[in-house]
């Protein structure tokens, strides 16, 4: 499938969701819309792996048979069920029994049968508790098919969901869909979903964009960028993962081979849910990455409460996109924390400083982290300027990037990326000025990709730091001794890259003479004038007057 039928696939469904929710919030519906989806994923995907396993005992169906094949299987081989589940666990981690899979479920939508909600439901049980090896439990919470939403009773409920599923198994039959395509239709739809969302968007959703230079930051050398990416990354971590995407890019970069073990935890449980799914419908086995729900700033991971400092879990490549200056109660303790106890405590005001700390401490010592922040934590003082000075005087600020405004759905002020390493080789930081390289779109501004003979900001800013180059009103190398000696530790980006027009150099002895020039210029042509004026018989001109008086 074509890029952009991709595109248009992504757009059909789309507008199946704004045709069919109603008066449902966009919220509400996608939860509905994404699940449906998924389970099209995995039911796919197991069909076409049962089909291989079975070879010729797959059953081929006459046209009119409605049945799935697999439930024809089934039926007349009850005896090898078990054993042919227990291989299919081997080889593609799950099971699904045939009345669960979408194309008995689309079949149920498309005559309307009474019993589709309960077998809804029933599958949706079964593939959290059952499905999996390693169990999904409450992939589905978020689910609620007993919701009046739906419908105020049991039949309205099963009506409304006839009519989604069959729309949905409609648009999808459009297009030959493979499991990448319906993880981009996923990805494209979690998109539109966060622009329907407004601000709460900034709970799960980082613009593709600005996730393309985190994910390729990230997977260059960390000590020389310019020889490209490294070869594997055998632990990434986002420790407020959303829906998953910003993993999800670093894997499609490095390739599938390329990373060892994703993980990724999310506080919002609805949030937590569509970054699992995520995963799945990008092909990732359930064995390759792990997704906690919990609180990061609590630290309620128990893999990151290691007591044992050499068994403490580090990671290759740290991302992130947390909450912007989130309020947070830090205790009595937290100072004791070994995440915060050599920097400092970040203000209640704002947690911003308390994330990056939690993502640095994971942080292998050739590893790197690329994570999102406003401007705030480049000069606040306080406490926040204590622990930038810190990690300034120990060279772990690598690179400042400032983006324009109006990127995310969540807020329209603009922000930075904040590039930091345990250990690197340049004993500067670069500073890139990125703020005014964007296009306006009709709700939010777009770094431009170089499409349509367009300037491409993504690549400039990842060629910049790549190379570490400077250019004047974008880039600058600057010396520790200039940010602690000149500006007391400040990393606002406009002290040392002003995009800033400067004004105009002017000759003052020039411009004085070609002024005297002028009026005597003036002097000999109203004398002219007047010898006209005088032939006339009309009143002259004074002398340097540039018009004639009433």
């Amino acid at each position: 499938m074509t890029q952009q039928d991709q595109k248009q696939l992504g757009r059909t469904l789309w507008n199946i969701a704004g045709q069919l929710r109603g008066a449902m919030s966009a919220d509400d519906f996608r939860d509905y819309m994404l699940s449906f989806l998924f389970l099209r994923y995995l039911s796919d995907n197991y069909a076409e792996a049962a089909k291989k396993e079975l070879g010729s005992d797959y059953p081929k169906l006459e046209e009119e048979d409605k049945r799935t094949p697999l439930q024809v299987w089934y039926e007349g081989n009850e005896a090898d069920v078990p054993d042919f589940e227990k291989q299919m666990r081997l080889k593609v981690h799950y099971v699904i029994e045939p009345h669960y899979l979408w194309s008995h479920i689309a079949e149920m939508a498309r005559t309307q049968d009474g019993e589709l909600l309960n077998t809804l439901q029933a599958g949706f049980k079964y593939i959290e508790n059952q499905s999996f090896e390693s169990t999904f439990s409450g992939l589905f919470s978020e689910i609620n098919l007993a919701s009046e939403k739906l419908g105020k009773n049991y039949e309205a409920r099963n009506k409304k969901l006839t009519k989604i599923i069959a729309e949905i198994a409609r648009g999808l039959d459009e297009f030959s869909t493979d499991k990448d395509t319906l993880g981009d239709a996923y990805e494209y739809l979690i998109g539109q979903f966060a622009a329907g969302s407004g601000k709460k968007a900034g709970e799960f959703y980082t613009p593709q964009q600005i996730s393309n230079i985190l994910s390729e930051i990230v997977t260059l050398d960390s000590q020389e960028p310019k020889t490209g990416k490294r070869k594997k990354l055998d632990k990434v971590l986002d420790f407020a993962c959303g829906s998953g995407s910003l993993l999800l890019n670093i894997r499609k970069r490095m390739g599938a081979r390329g990373i060892g073990h994703i993980y990724g935890q999310e506080k919002n449980i609805t949030t937590y849910n569509l970054a699992r799914m995520n995963m799945l419908l990008h092909g990732v086995k359930d064995a390759e990455f792990e997704i906690y729900h919990g609180d990061t700033l609590e630290n309620e991971w128990d893999i990151f409460r290691e007591q044992n400092p050499a068994k403490k879990p580090a990671f290759d490549a740290v991302v992130a996109n947390p909450p912007f200056s989130l309020r947070w109660e830090p205790g009595e303790e937290t100072g004791k924390d070994v995440r915060f106890k050599n920097y400092g405590v970040a203000p209640k005001s704002a947690a911003d400083f308390a994330f990056l700390l939690h993502g640095f401490h994971f942080l292998k010592q050739d590893g790197v982290m690329a994570i999102i922040l406003p401007h705030g934590v480049l000069f606040r003082g306080g406490v926040e300027a204590r622990i930038r000075k810190k990690l300034l005087d120990d060279g772990h600020i690598d690179t400042v990037i400032g983006l324009p405004a109006n990127l995310f759905y969540s807020t329209g002020i603009p922000v930075c990326i904040l590039v930091l390493k345990k250990c690197k080789k340049p004993d500067d930081v670069l500073f890139i000025n990125a703020s005014e390289g964007y296009a306006k779109d009709k709700r939010q501004n777009r770094l431009r990709t170089g499409e349509d003979d367009e300037p491409n900001d993504i690549q400039k800013i990842i060629d910049t730091y790549t190379n570490r180059t400077e250019e004047e009103r974008y880039s600058r190398r600057v010396s520790l001794e200039v940010i602690r000696d000149d500006n007391d530790y400040n990393l606002n980006i406009t002290r040392y890259v002003s995009t800033a027009e400067p004004e105009p150099v002017i000759d003052l002895k020039k411009t004085h003479k070609a002024i005297v020039a002028a009026d005597d210029d003036i002097r000999k042509m109203t004398a002219k004038h007047n010898e006209f004026l005088k032939e006339l018989g009309l009143p002259l001109l004074p002398d340097g007057a540039d018009k004639v008086k009433d």
